[in-house]
Protein backbone atom coordinates (compact mmCIF):
# COMPACT_ATOMS: atom_id res chain seq x y z
CA UNK A 1 0.00 0.00 0.00
CA UNK A 2 1.31 3.01 -1.11
CA UNK A 3 0.31 6.71 0.41
CA UNK A 4 1.06 10.28 -0.24
CA UNK A 5 1.12 12.42 2.88
CA UNK A 6 -0.13 16.13 1.41
CA UNK A 7 -0.46 19.03 4.15
CA UNK A 8 -3.83 20.45 2.67
CA UNK A 9 -3.87 24.26 2.50
CA UNK A 10 -3.87 26.49 5.13
CA UNK A 11 -7.48 27.87 6.00
CA UNK A 12 -8.51 31.30 6.31
CA UNK A 13 -9.29 33.20 9.05
CA UNK A 14 -12.94 32.75 8.31
CA UNK A 15 -13.10 28.82 9.30
CA UNK A 16 -12.89 30.03 13.17
CA UNK A 17 -16.47 31.08 12.69
CA UNK A 18 -18.92 28.90 14.41
CA UNK A 19 -19.19 25.71 12.07
CA UNK A 20 -22.47 24.54 13.75
CA UNK A 21 -24.68 28.02 13.31
CA UNK A 22 -26.77 28.51 11.07
CA UNK A 23 -27.41 31.74 9.01
CA UNK A 24 -31.03 33.68 9.97
CA UNK A 25 -33.92 32.73 8.73
CA UNK A 26 -34.65 34.17 4.81
CA UNK A 27 -31.01 35.60 4.41
CA UNK A 28 -29.91 35.62 1.33
CA UNK A 29 -27.68 32.34 0.34
CA UNK A 30 -24.36 33.25 -0.17
CA UNK A 31 -22.69 32.41 -3.48
CA UNK A 32 -21.10 29.13 -3.30
CA UNK A 33 -17.19 29.08 -2.45
CA UNK A 34 -18.11 32.54 -0.42
CA UNK A 35 -17.65 32.53 3.38
CA UNK A 36 -20.05 35.26 4.96
CA UNK A 37 -19.36 36.48 8.68
CA UNK A 38 -22.32 34.60 10.75
CA UNK A 39 -24.04 35.70 14.14
CA UNK A 40 -22.33 33.41 17.03
CA UNK A 41 -24.89 31.43 18.64
CA UNK A 42 -25.24 29.11 21.95
CA UNK A 43 -23.58 25.91 20.93
CA UNK A 44 -24.22 22.12 21.55
CA UNK A 45 -22.85 20.97 25.25
CA UNK A 46 -22.26 17.46 25.96
CA UNK A 47 -25.03 17.09 28.59
CA UNK A 48 -24.72 13.11 29.71
CA UNK A 49 -22.60 10.10 28.74
CA UNK A 50 -23.26 6.49 29.19
CA UNK A 51 -21.42 3.07 28.74
CA UNK A 52 -22.49 -0.81 28.19
CA UNK A 53 -20.79 -4.14 27.46
CA UNK A 54 -21.92 -7.34 27.06
CA UNK A 55 -21.90 -9.84 30.28
CA UNK A 56 -19.25 -11.80 29.90
CA UNK A 57 -15.54 -10.24 30.15
CA UNK A 58 -13.04 -12.86 28.95
CA UNK A 59 -8.87 -12.64 29.25
CA UNK A 60 -7.11 -12.75 25.95
CA UNK A 61 -5.65 -16.53 27.54
CA UNK A 62 -9.40 -17.35 27.49
CA UNK A 63 -9.97 -16.58 24.38
CA UNK A 64 -7.29 -18.59 22.90
CA UNK A 65 -8.36 -21.57 25.14
CA UNK A 66 -12.10 -21.36 24.09
CA UNK A 67 -11.62 -21.51 20.48
CA UNK A 68 -8.30 -24.16 20.59
CA UNK A 69 -5.82 -22.05 19.29
CA UNK A 70 -2.32 -23.28 19.85
CA UNK A 71 -0.36 -21.26 16.62
CA UNK A 72 2.35 -19.75 18.00
CA UNK A 73 2.43 -16.68 15.74
CA UNK A 74 -1.57 -16.57 16.72
CA UNK A 75 -0.91 -16.57 19.99
CA UNK A 76 1.49 -14.35 20.13
CA UNK A 77 -0.78 -11.46 18.34
CA UNK A 78 -3.32 -12.13 20.86
CA UNK A 79 -0.80 -12.15 24.09
CA UNK A 80 1.27 -9.03 22.94
CA UNK A 81 -2.01 -6.44 22.04
CA UNK A 82 -1.98 -4.45 25.34
CA UNK A 83 -5.95 -5.89 25.80
CA UNK A 84 -5.83 -7.56 29.01
CA UNK A 85 -9.77 -8.12 28.66
CA UNK A 86 -12.73 -7.71 26.73
CA UNK A 87 -16.06 -8.31 26.58
CA UNK A 88 -17.62 -10.90 24.07
CA UNK A 89 -20.86 -13.13 23.74
CA UNK A 90 -19.06 -16.70 22.46
CA UNK A 91 -21.03 -19.63 21.29
CA UNK A 92 -21.56 -22.30 23.94
CA UNK A 93 -19.80 -24.92 23.84
CA UNK A 94 -20.78 -28.58 22.43
CA UNK A 95 -21.15 -32.00 24.30
CA UNK A 96 -17.18 -32.32 23.03
CA UNK A 97 -16.60 -29.36 24.86
CA UNK A 98 -15.92 -27.26 21.00
CA UNK A 99 -17.45 -23.67 20.09
CA UNK A 100 -19.31 -24.30 17.02
CA UNK A 101 -18.82 -22.08 14.06
CA UNK A 102 -22.02 -19.34 14.06
CA UNK A 103 -23.20 -19.09 10.06
CA UNK A 104 -24.01 -15.59 8.99
CA UNK A 105 -27.82 -15.97 9.93
CA UNK A 106 -26.90 -16.26 13.70
CA UNK A 107 -24.40 -13.59 13.35
CA UNK A 108 -27.16 -11.21 12.35
CA UNK A 109 -29.78 -12.69 14.96
CA UNK A 110 -27.33 -12.14 17.99
CA UNK A 111 -25.73 -8.47 16.46
CA UNK A 112 -30.02 -7.50 16.64
CA UNK A 113 -30.37 -8.68 20.38
CA UNK A 114 -27.30 -7.49 21.41
CA UNK A 115 -27.59 -4.28 20.07
CA UNK A 116 -31.37 -3.45 21.93
CA UNK A 117 -30.00 -4.79 25.01
CA UNK A 118 -26.71 -2.88 25.39
CA UNK A 119 -28.37 -0.16 23.52
CA UNK A 120 -30.51 0.21 25.39
CA UNK A 121 -28.56 0.05 28.67
CA UNK A 122 -26.05 2.90 27.66
CA UNK A 123 -29.19 5.09 26.41
CA UNK A 124 -30.51 4.64 30.09
CA UNK A 125 -27.23 5.88 31.67
CA UNK A 126 -26.58 8.24 29.74
CA UNK A 127 -29.95 9.94 30.11
CA UNK A 128 -29.66 9.43 34.08
CA UNK A 129 -25.98 11.30 34.11
CA UNK A 130 -28.17 13.95 32.25
CA UNK A 131 -30.76 14.34 34.70
CA UNK A 132 -33.22 13.43 31.50
CA UNK A 133 -35.97 10.42 31.19
CA UNK A 134 -37.07 8.79 27.87
CA UNK A 135 -39.67 11.21 27.51
CA UNK A 136 -37.71 13.89 27.63
CA UNK A 137 -35.83 12.62 23.99
CA UNK A 138 -36.42 14.60 20.94
CA UNK A 139 -33.94 12.87 18.68
CA UNK A 140 -31.94 9.18 18.68
CA UNK A 141 -29.10 8.46 16.37
CA UNK A 142 -28.04 5.18 16.42
CA UNK A 143 -24.15 3.90 15.10
CA UNK A 144 -23.38 0.38 14.04
CA UNK A 145 -21.17 -1.36 11.95
CA UNK A 146 -21.56 -5.29 13.20
CA UNK A 147 -24.52 -6.07 11.76
CA UNK A 148 -27.27 -4.79 8.86
CA UNK A 149 -30.84 -4.50 10.13
CA UNK A 150 -33.76 -2.86 9.00
CA UNK A 151 -35.66 -1.32 10.39
CA UNK A 152 -32.70 0.13 12.20
CA UNK A 153 -31.61 -0.08 16.01
CA UNK A 154 -33.38 3.44 16.56
CA UNK A 155 -36.81 2.14 15.54
CA UNK A 156 -36.27 -1.03 17.64
CA UNK A 157 -35.06 0.75 20.45
CA UNK A 158 -38.16 3.34 20.21
CA UNK A 159 -40.12 0.34 20.35
CA UNK A 160 -38.81 -1.92 22.84
CA UNK A 161 -38.05 1.34 25.52
CA UNK A 162 -41.74 2.92 25.04
CA UNK A 163 -39.85 6.34 23.70
CA UNK A 164 -42.73 8.69 22.20
CA UNK A 165 -43.08 7.77 18.65
CA UNK A 166 -42.66 11.65 17.15
CA UNK A 167 -38.86 11.23 18.78
CA UNK A 168 -36.76 12.09 15.20
CA UNK A 169 -34.08 9.24 14.65
CA UNK A 170 -31.31 8.41 12.34
CA UNK A 171 -29.40 5.15 11.91
CA UNK A 172 -25.55 5.44 10.70
CA UNK A 173 -24.68 2.06 9.36
CA UNK A 174 -21.28 0.47 8.01
CA UNK A 175 -19.03 3.95 8.05
CA UNK A 176 -16.93 1.59 10.60
CA UNK A 177 -15.07 3.00 13.65
CA UNK A 178 -14.74 6.63 13.23
CA UNK A 179 -18.26 6.74 13.19
CA UNK A 180 -19.59 8.15 16.12
CA UNK A 181 -18.00 11.09 15.55
CA UNK A 182 -19.49 11.86 12.29
CA UNK A 183 -22.86 11.01 13.88
CA UNK A 184 -21.59 13.74 16.49
CA UNK A 185 -21.13 16.18 13.81
CA UNK A 186 -24.48 15.91 12.27
CA UNK A 187 -26.62 15.76 15.58
CA UNK A 188 -24.25 18.76 16.99
CA UNK A 189 -26.12 20.34 13.40
CA UNK A 190 -29.87 18.99 14.74
CA UNK A 191 -29.21 20.24 18.17
CA UNK A 192 -28.04 23.65 16.95
CA UNK A 193 -31.02 24.02 15.18
CA UNK A 194 -33.54 22.96 18.20
CA UNK A 195 -32.51 24.79 20.92
CA UNK A 196 -33.82 23.19 24.47
CA UNK A 197 -34.54 20.04 22.99
CA UNK A 198 -32.32 16.83 23.72
CA UNK A 199 -30.55 14.80 21.50
CA UNK A 200 -28.55 11.13 21.93
CA UNK A 201 -25.90 9.91 19.79
CA UNK A 202 -26.03 6.11 20.55
CA UNK A 203 -22.88 3.54 19.43
CA UNK A 204 -23.40 0.23 19.29
CA UNK A 205 -21.06 -2.42 18.07
CA UNK A 206 -21.86 -6.29 18.98
CA UNK A 207 -18.05 -7.17 17.81
CA UNK A 208 -18.49 -10.91 18.53
CA UNK A 209 -21.52 -10.96 15.55
CA UNK A 210 -19.13 -9.88 12.96
CA UNK A 211 -15.89 -12.27 13.15
CA UNK A 212 -14.69 -14.90 11.15
CA UNK A 213 -12.66 -17.70 12.29
CA UNK A 214 -9.61 -19.65 10.44
CA UNK A 215 -5.84 -20.02 10.81
CA UNK A 216 -4.85 -17.23 9.14
CA UNK A 217 -2.75 -13.67 10.32
CA UNK A 218 -5.56 -12.00 8.75
CA UNK A 219 -8.45 -13.24 10.96
CA UNK A 220 -5.91 -13.41 13.91
CA UNK A 221 -5.40 -9.42 14.01
CA UNK A 222 -9.08 -8.54 14.02
CA UNK A 223 -10.25 -11.48 16.49
CA UNK A 224 -7.71 -10.21 19.04
CA UNK A 225 -9.07 -6.68 19.00
CA UNK A 226 -12.21 -6.15 19.10
CA UNK A 227 -15.20 -6.22 22.23
CA UNK A 228 -18.51 -5.94 22.62
CA UNK A 229 -19.70 -2.18 23.97
CA UNK A 230 -22.33 0.62 23.62
CA UNK A 231 -21.33 4.30 24.17
CA UNK A 232 -24.18 7.31 24.33
CA UNK A 233 -23.75 11.14 24.03
CA UNK A 234 -26.68 13.05 24.94
CA UNK A 235 -26.60 16.90 23.46
CA UNK A 236 -28.56 19.66 24.52
CA UNK A 237 -27.98 23.42 23.23
CA UNK A 238 -29.22 25.86 25.80
CA UNK A 239 -31.35 28.74 24.03
CA UNK A 240 -30.62 31.12 27.07
CA UNK A 241 -26.79 30.32 27.38
CA UNK A 242 -24.25 32.85 26.84
CA UNK A 243 -22.57 32.29 23.57
CA UNK A 244 -19.98 30.35 23.39
CA UNK A 245 -16.88 31.12 21.09
CA UNK A 246 -13.82 29.69 20.01
CA UNK A 247 -11.98 32.21 21.70
CA UNK A 248 -13.82 31.80 25.28
CA UNK A 249 -16.89 33.58 26.74
CA UNK A 250 -17.32 37.28 26.30
CA UNK A 251 -14.77 39.45 28.32
CA UNK A 252 -15.97 39.66 31.78
CA UNK A 253 -18.63 36.88 31.72
CA UNK A 254 -17.62 33.71 33.79
CA UNK A 255 -16.94 30.83 31.84
CA UNK A 256 -19.22 27.68 31.78
CA UNK A 257 -18.86 25.63 34.92
CA UNK A 258 -17.62 22.35 33.62
CA UNK A 259 -19.75 20.23 35.32
CA UNK A 260 -22.57 21.12 32.83
CA UNK A 261 -20.19 19.41 30.25
CA UNK A 262 -18.17 20.59 27.23
CA UNK A 263 -19.43 22.90 24.25
CA UNK A 264 -18.31 21.67 20.72
CA UNK A 265 -16.61 23.90 18.70
CA UNK A 266 -15.90 22.67 15.47
CA UNK A 267 -15.34 19.57 13.52
CA UNK A 268 -12.21 18.65 10.99
CA UNK A 269 -12.15 15.28 8.58
CA UNK A 270 -9.21 14.08 6.67
CA UNK A 271 -10.07 10.91 4.11
CA UNK A 272 -7.22 8.73 2.78
CA UNK A 273 -8.63 7.76 -0.46
CA UNK A 274 -4.94 6.19 -1.86
CA UNK A 275 -5.93 3.85 1.41
CA UNK A 276 -9.72 3.02 0.57
CA UNK A 277 -9.10 -0.74 0.99
CA UNK A 278 -6.98 -0.32 3.78
CA UNK A 279 -9.65 -1.16 6.17
CA UNK A 280 -13.25 -3.32 4.48
CA UNK A 281 -15.42 -5.27 5.98
CA UNK A 282 -16.58 -7.48 2.97
CA UNK A 283 -18.37 -11.02 1.93
CA UNK A 284 -15.60 -14.11 2.60
CA UNK A 285 -16.47 -16.55 0.07
CA UNK A 286 -14.61 -18.83 1.66
CA UNK A 287 -16.04 -19.10 5.08
CA UNK A 288 -19.44 -17.43 3.77
CA UNK A 289 -19.54 -14.65 6.33
CA UNK A 290 -18.28 -11.29 6.01
CA UNK A 291 -14.88 -10.84 6.99
CA UNK A 292 -12.91 -7.62 8.33
CA UNK A 293 -9.48 -6.71 6.68
CA UNK A 294 -7.25 -4.60 8.39
CA UNK A 295 -3.78 -3.54 6.68
CA UNK A 296 -0.92 -4.16 8.51
CA UNK A 297 0.38 -0.46 7.77
CA UNK A 298 -2.55 1.35 8.73
CA UNK A 299 -1.79 2.42 11.70
CA UNK A 300 1.66 4.25 10.37
CA UNK A 301 -0.96 5.53 7.81
CA UNK A 302 -3.04 7.13 10.15
CA UNK A 303 -0.22 8.04 12.32
CA UNK A 304 1.02 10.41 9.49
CA UNK A 305 -2.38 11.79 8.93
CA UNK A 306 -3.01 12.84 12.52
CA UNK A 307 -0.89 16.02 12.64
CA UNK A 308 -2.48 17.37 9.31
CA UNK A 309 -6.09 17.18 10.80
CA UNK A 310 -5.24 18.09 13.89
CA UNK A 311 -3.97 21.53 12.31
CA UNK A 312 -6.72 21.91 10.01
CA UNK A 313 -9.17 21.59 13.56
CA UNK A 314 -7.00 23.99 15.23
CA UNK A 315 -6.24 26.24 12.44
CA UNK A 316 -8.65 29.27 12.90
CA UNK A 317 -8.60 29.13 16.33
CA UNK A 318 -5.36 30.73 17.66
CA UNK A 319 -5.14 27.45 19.71
CA UNK A 320 -1.85 24.61 19.58
CA UNK A 321 -1.83 21.38 20.44
CA UNK A 322 -0.11 22.37 23.62
CA UNK A 323 -3.13 24.22 24.46
CA UNK A 324 -5.49 21.08 24.56
CA UNK A 325 -5.25 19.19 27.78
CA UNK A 326 -7.62 16.76 27.19
CA UNK A 327 -7.07 14.09 24.51
CA UNK A 328 -9.16 11.24 23.68
CA UNK A 329 -8.57 9.05 20.80
CA UNK A 330 -9.90 6.45 19.53
CA UNK A 331 -8.87 3.04 21.30
CA UNK A 332 -8.23 1.25 17.55
CA UNK A 333 -5.01 -0.89 18.77
CA UNK A 334 -1.64 -0.38 20.48
CA UNK A 335 -0.03 0.16 17.29
CA UNK A 336 -2.58 2.80 16.20
CA UNK A 337 -2.48 4.91 19.28
CA UNK A 338 1.15 4.38 19.45
CA UNK A 339 1.58 6.08 15.87
CA UNK A 340 -0.62 8.88 16.73
CA UNK A 341 1.09 9.44 19.93
CA UNK A 342 4.57 9.81 18.03
CA UNK A 343 3.17 11.61 15.48
CA UNK A 344 1.39 14.49 17.59
CA UNK A 345 3.71 14.61 19.98
CA UNK A 346 1.69 13.29 23.30
CA UNK A 347 2.81 12.13 26.40
CA UNK A 348 1.43 8.72 27.78
CA UNK A 349 -0.37 10.49 30.12
CA UNK A 350 -2.20 12.60 28.00
CA UNK A 351 -3.91 9.12 26.02
CA UNK A 352 -4.59 7.63 29.53
CA UNK A 353 -8.09 6.85 28.92
CA UNK A 354 -7.40 5.63 25.18
CA UNK A 355 -4.96 3.15 26.89
CA UNK A 356 -7.34 1.91 29.23
CA UNK A 357 -10.22 1.54 27.72
CA UNK A 358 -8.30 -0.57 25.28
CA UNK A 359 -6.44 -2.80 28.33
CA UNK A 360 -9.93 -2.97 29.64
CA UNK A 361 -12.07 -3.55 26.93
CA UNK A 362 -10.20 -3.62 23.57
CA UNK A 363 -11.62 -1.71 20.09
CA UNK A 364 -14.99 -1.38 21.06
CA UNK A 365 -15.44 0.25 17.76
CA UNK A 366 -17.06 3.14 17.00
CA UNK A 367 -17.91 3.88 20.56
CA UNK A 368 -14.41 3.82 22.10
CA UNK A 369 -13.93 7.64 21.92
CA UNK A 370 -17.11 7.72 24.48
CA UNK A 371 -15.84 4.82 26.88
CA UNK A 372 -12.49 6.89 27.24
CA UNK A 373 -14.86 10.43 27.45
CA UNK A 374 -16.69 8.62 30.07
CA UNK A 375 -13.34 8.08 32.27
CA UNK A 376 -12.50 11.77 31.60
CA UNK A 377 -15.70 12.93 33.48
CA UNK A 378 -15.25 10.49 36.10
CA UNK A 379 -12.08 11.66 36.70
CA UNK A 380 -13.07 15.12 37.60
CA UNK A 381 -9.95 16.88 36.19
CA UNK A 382 -11.01 19.45 33.66
CA UNK A 383 -11.82 22.74 34.53
CA UNK A 384 -13.50 25.01 32.97
CA UNK A 385 -11.61 26.72 30.08
CA UNK A 386 -10.10 23.43 29.23
CA UNK A 387 -9.84 22.61 25.55
CA UNK A 388 -10.07 18.57 24.17
CA UNK A 389 -10.09 17.18 21.40
CA UNK A 390 -12.06 13.71 20.41
CA UNK A 391 -10.08 11.48 17.40
CA UNK A 392 -11.58 8.81 15.64
CA UNK A 393 -10.40 6.72 12.44
CA UNK A 394 -11.58 4.04 10.52
CA UNK A 395 -12.55 2.75 6.92
CA UNK A 396 -12.14 5.28 3.82
CA UNK A 397 -9.43 5.32 5.47
CA UNK A 398 -10.17 8.66 7.13
CA UNK A 399 -9.81 10.66 10.47
CA UNK A 400 -12.31 12.59 12.34
CA UNK A 401 -12.07 15.02 15.04
CA UNK A 402 -13.96 17.64 17.29
CA UNK A 403 -12.69 20.48 19.20
CA UNK A 404 -14.30 20.87 22.97
CA UNK A 405 -14.41 23.02 25.49
CA UNK A 406 -15.42 23.31 29.70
Amino acid sequence: MTVSVDRPQGMDSAESVALLDPAPLGAAAPAIGVREPRAVLARPRIVGVGTATSPTSYTQEEVLEAFGITDPRIRSVFLNSAIERRNLSLPDPDDDGVRPVEPQGDLLDKHKRMAVDMGAEALLNCLRRAGADLSDLRHLCCVTSTGFLTPGISALLIRELGIDRHCSRSDIVGMGCNAGLNALNVVAGWSAANPGDLAVVLCVEACSAAYAMDSTMRTAVVNSLFGDGAGAVALLTDPTEIPLTLAGPPAGEPAAAASGGPGILKFASCIIPDAVDAMRYEWDRDLGRFSFYLDPLIPYVVGAHAEIVVDRLLSGTGLRRSDIGHWLVHSGGKKVVDAVVVNLGLTRHAVRHTTGVLRDHGNVSSGSFLFSYERLHDEGVAAPGDYGVLMTMGPGSTLETALIRW
